[in-house]
């Protein structure tokens, strides 16, 4: 489960992208075009700290993009590389975003997402002390069968800023599409997601045991 905050940002995450993207290597839009969602999903971090959302969005006239974010409440030790940007959220004060390849928190969860089907976060809103649940942008689904034991991830070893971005890491090698323009083709274990004007599943993402 994801909870939430009704808050705002500062800058806001489609800000700090603005600025981040167009120096992606794998990054295929136009430079300084303001960037739009087009969907997005979440994944659960089991003890709860770090917040994991992907993000699919589109800067002008590009072609949509997959970018997959850590929200952290303190820096992630030896990760200056991946980090985006900070922003100052009206809750939980200032928060430290990272792309989410190089955080084995999401290496975790993207692997039991891939190789054993285990779902996306469900959304809840905060508001005045009760929970308001917010219906998925999104819906991925994972080829492994539910319930597979899925290796623990350590820590990443190593990633390939490419297209698809590769992500080694100390039991299982992953690789996220970014630019999700119908031209990947799903081989072994495999996400697919599916999105308003995306009936379709195309393949977001892929793993293997090491």
């Amino acid at each position: 489960m994801a909870l939430l905050h009704r808050a705002k940002l500062h800058p806001t995450k489609f800000e700090l992208l603005a600025a981040w993207l167009p120096g992606r290597p794998w990054y295929r839009g136009p430079a300084n075009a303001d960037v739009e969602s087009v969907a997005a999903y979440r994944f659960d971090d089991p003890a709860g700290a770090v917040g994991v959302e992907t993000m699919l969005v589109r800067a002008g006239d590009g072609p949509v993009h997959q970018v997959p974010l850590t929200y952290r409440g303190a820096p992630l030790d030896g990760a200056d590389d991946w980090l985006v940007g900070t922003s100052e959220h009206s809750v939980l004060g200032r928060r430290w975003v990272y792309d989410a390849c190089g955080d084995p928190v999401y290496a975790a969860a993207l692997a039991a997402a891939v190789l054993a089907d285990a779902g996306q976060a469900e959304v809840f809103f905060e508001v005045d002390g009760r929970r308001e649940h917010r219906e998925p942008s999104m819906t991925v689904t994972g080829s492994g069968a539910r319930g597979t034991s899925v290796p623990a991830v350590g820590a990443v070893r190593r990633v390939v800023q490419d297209d698809p971005t590769l992500i080694v890491t100390d039991t299982v090698e992953l690789a996220v599409v970014r630019c999700l323009d119908g031209g990947h083709r799903a081989t072994g274990a495999t996400l697919t997601g599916t999105w308003d004007g995306q009936p379709a599943p195309l393949p977001l993402a892929y793993a293997r045991p090491v």
